[in-house]
């Protein structure tokens, strides 16, 4: 009987085994084989210098303050017209909201959608008291090292200048555009570009422009992050998480700490169960939507049990999901995310305060809604605290998360194969995009917006994003010029009908 019951384990062992080698070599690469271009020759020092003038230039925006280093922005733009002459003779050139910038390149077929490219001129602040931290000085613009150091060198300076690079050799060679080609600069985008990206876009939709596709900054060419693969992967974005600021009011009667009410009822204690139930129970995640088709593709060219694992989530799914969720990043592309970031209540040691305050910040997954998340939110409040007297209320600036890309496109596949030309080697697959960034304004006027930087990062790269030491190496950088090259190129041919 027992000899009988092994062979019966081992048999079922032997099949399982099976199954899961045979689920897991049937699911090929969906790289796309591409053939060699020829290497498109840039002035390197040349380029590097023009994007070291530029991050000099300090375009720290403001969310309350429009006219804040109104002057270093103008700068920029007078740098812009200096440094890329041709472009800006061949290009029509608009200020909209004072210090954003709208630039048109018409094309020979007006019956062909246009395609519109973007970056963001405005850079973060520093944290103060970090200055001394920087190798080079955060708005040095120094070329050193073979790096360009500087605040906006990665974000997003280096996108915007190596768009005008590769457009001012297009314009300089005499290549002129089937397809009309926009570009689209913001100068408040880390505020959320209410001021730039949306007026631009409420002025194209005036306009009655429908764009045939998007390209903004975004996901990146990341080196040795994802597990069990290899090469380097891009990741192309091809949807954006929604954004949701809530403010949480808790009133009670003020009074002298000597005589605390009864346990539970005054404004901090309230305010405290209420955050932590919103803390523990966050919306539910889930290996499904963008970021299962991100594994999906990504699986096949892995090696080892990360190969496997990701073949085989009808089996290992739970274990694959549970240490995605240790990691901030990729517990973030599993669900809505829920941050406690502003607490504020009392002013005095011996003063019970009236009013406790919280913000709570989400970032919504598709398939999420702003409404959505605040009813459950009122719910978990309410439950925790027992009252329904409390006030919530959302912050302005509030938006759902993106429709999603889809990738059996033509223009998806446009993008994924001009990266695999001047990024020979290099893995393509679907991402979501966790930030914000400006294209989330443009939904109404196309169905397929790309989120995508071809900045190359290593681990030890991601904490100078918004951080300390922000640099792009010259040798990627020209390799932005040539990516934007070849899209121009090829994305501004109209369709053959």
């Amino acid at each position: 009987m027992i000899k009988k019951s092994l062979l019966g384990l081992l048999l079922a062992v032997v099949v399982l085994v099976a199954a899961l080698a045979i689920n897991t070599l049937r699911k090929g690469s969906r790289q796309l084989d591409v053939p060699p271009i020829a290497v498109l020759q840039i002035d390197e020092a040349g380029a590097a210098a023009r994007l070291g003038e530029a991050v000099r230039l300090r375009t720290v925006s403001s969310r309350d303050d429009a006219a804040l280093n109104a002057d270093q922005f103008l700068q920029l733009h007078g740098l812009l017209q200096a440094r890329f002459p041709k472009a800006h003779a061949a290009l029509k050139r608009e200020l909209v909201g004072d210090l954003s910038l709208l630039y048109t390149w018409e094309g020979s077929n007006p019956k062909a959608q246009p395609i519109l490219l973007m970056a963001h001129q405005d850079v973060v602040p520093i944290a103060p008291g970090t200055e001394g931290d920087w190798t080079q000085g955060p708005f040095s613009g120094l070329v050193q090292d073979g790096f360009v150091w500087g605040r906006g060198a990665w974000d997003d300076k280096g996108n915007l200048m190596a768009q005008m690079e590769a457009l001012e050799m297009l314009v300089a060679s005499g290549y002129k555009p089937e397809r009309t080609v926009y570009l689209a600069y913001g100068a408040d985008e880390e505020v959320l570009g209410q001021r730039g990206a949306a007026r631009i876009a409420a002025l194209l939709k005036e306009r009655k422009v429908r764009l045939d596709f998007i390209v903004d900054e975004g996901l990146l060419i990341t080196e040795g992050i994802m597990p069990g693969l290899a090469a380097p992967a891009a990741l192309i974005g091809i949807a954006e998480k929604g954004y949701l600021t809530t403010v949480l009011r808790m009133s009670a009667t003020p009074g002298h700490s000597s005589m605390p009410p009864p346990k539970g009822t005054s404004a901090i204690a309230m305010m405290s169960a209420a955050l932590k139930r919103i803390d523990d129970d966050q919306l539910p995640g889930g290996i499904r939507g963008v970021a299962g088709e991100m594994f999906a593709t990504a699986a096949p060219e892995m090696s080892g049990f990360s190969r496997v694992a990701l073949s085989n989530l009808w089996l290992f799914g739970p274990i694959v999901q549970k240490q995605l969720e240790v990691g901030a990043s990729t517990n973030a592309m599993l669900r809505t995310t829920t941050a406690l970031t502003i607490v504020n209540a009392g002013n005095k040691e011996n003063v019970l305060p009236g009013r406790a305050e919280a913000t709570v910040n989400f970032r919504l997954l598709p398939g999420d809604t702003k409404d959505q998340v605040m009813e459950r939110l009122k719910a978990q409040v309410k439950d925790a605290t027992g009252s329904d007297k409390f006030e919530l209320f959302a912050l302005p600036g509030a938006v759902d998360a993106s429709k999603v890309t889809p990738t059996d496109s033509a223009q998806y596949r446009l993008i994924n194969k001009t990266v695999r030309e001047v990024f020979p080697g290099t893995l393509v697959a679907p991402g979501l995009m966790i930030g914000a960034t400006d294209s989330i304004h443009f939904g109404e006027i196309s169905d397929h917006i790309f989120k995508f930087s071809p900045v190359r990062a290593k681990h030890e790269d991601l904490p100078r994003f918004h951080g300390t030491n922000e640099r792009i190496t010259a040798h990627n950088l020209v390799e932005l010029i040539r990516f934007y090259h070849r899209l121009l190129t090829e994305g501004a041919k109209a369709p053959q009908s």
